[in-house]
């Protein structure tokens, strides 16, 4: 069996690549630029209406496509909409219909929580709920859902969609990473009143799901909604992964509309909200059908993240 990874030199690539030769399986890995990646690496350059892929898909059975132009918190494109969509709706039509040209049996679509949307109230979120996407991200891999879901039934393409929650792990990035070097500079953080709930997927967990998309015949078809199953709030999270590098979190109390206030006035109001509200979903549908569990706890995922940001302390300057 042989698997084509897109973007198989990022976060949750590199461990995917891992575990799918780990399974006996053989990995071609799509690379922007050139990497030094235990497999087969193919730089296609950028993604978009004019890639060529018939090459790299010659006997290709399943493609995972996880390249994406990803969401940023200070976008500098004039239309962001436009830019997502060149790359996450075209870029991936055009891979998708190559493939299914050159015979691929199955496309793992990697999507995200956001075509769900950005918090969640009275209950988590589930694969049954309308789309209800809040930015230009999370309208473009809704987009790129419905066009693979119409492909599929168009040219009999497998096509299984999974949206993961915020993905963390050793060597995260992005808003995650900055956490982690906030706690290590042991700065006051007001957050000790927030009594909120957010479900997040450890990369470990995520990748063995992946990996059962790519096997299993009951996943065609289907749109699953992937977390690790324990939702957490904002101030255990920071007690947690304080804890795992050995100190103590400092957080204090503070009234919520008092930081909501304070974030909007510097416009920092997405990343409050991403702190102060809640986001869970229910991962239930791919547990049921699929018989997937987590191989990882929450606490062992957040261990094993904290552990790698402090190792990288000793090697260079964080």
């Amino acid at each position: 069996m042989i698997i084509l990874v897109t973007g198989a030199n990022g976060f949750v690539g590199k461990v995917l690549c891992s575990s799918l030769i780990a399974q006996g399986l053989t990995v071609r890995g799509i690379v922007r630029q050139d990497s030094s990646l235990p497999v087969t690496t193919i730089s296609v350059g950028s993604i978009d209406a004019d890639t060529c892929w018939q090459k790299v898909l010659i006997d290709c059975d399943v493609v995972v496509h996880l390249a994406a132009r990803v969401h940023v918190m200070q976008e500098t494109v004039a239309n962001p909409l436009e830019a997502f969509r060149k790359v996450n709706v075209v870029g991936t039509l055009n891979l998708a219909r190559q493939a299914a040209n050159a015979g691929v049996k199955r496309f793992v679509f990697v999507s995200s929580v956001k075509v769900n949307g950005e918090e969640t109230t009275s209950r988590p979120f589930s694969e049954l709920d309308a789309p209800n996407p809040q930015d230009a991200y999370g309208v473009s891999k809704m987009e790129a859902e419905r066009q693979l879901l119409a492909l599929s039934e168009e040219t009999g393409l497998e096509v299984v969609i999974v949206r993961p929650t915020l993905v963390y792990g050793a060597g995260v990035k992005g808003n995650f990473a900055q956490m982690l070097r906030v706690l290590h500079r042991r700065i006051p953080l007001p957050l000790a009143s927030v009594r909120n709930a957010r479900s997040l997927v450890y990369v470990g967990n995520l990748v063995d799901a992946l990996v059962l998309c790519v096997t299993h015949p009951k996943a065609a078809g289907q749109t699953y909604l992937v977390s690790d199953g324990e939702d957490i709030s904002t101030p255990e999270l920071l007690s947690r992964l304080s804890q795992a590098m050995g100190f103590s979190a400092r957080i204090f109390p503070f009234p919520i509309w008092g930081l909501e206030l304070a974030a909007n006035l510097f416009d920092k109001g997405e990343q409050a909200r991403r702190l102060t509200g809640s986001l869970q979903i229910d991962s239930s549908k791919i547990r049921r059908e699929l018989g997937w569990s987590p191989p990882f706890t929450l606490q062992q995922g957040l261990q094993e993240t904290a552990k790698h940001f402090k190792n990288r302390l000793y090697e260079a300057p964080v």
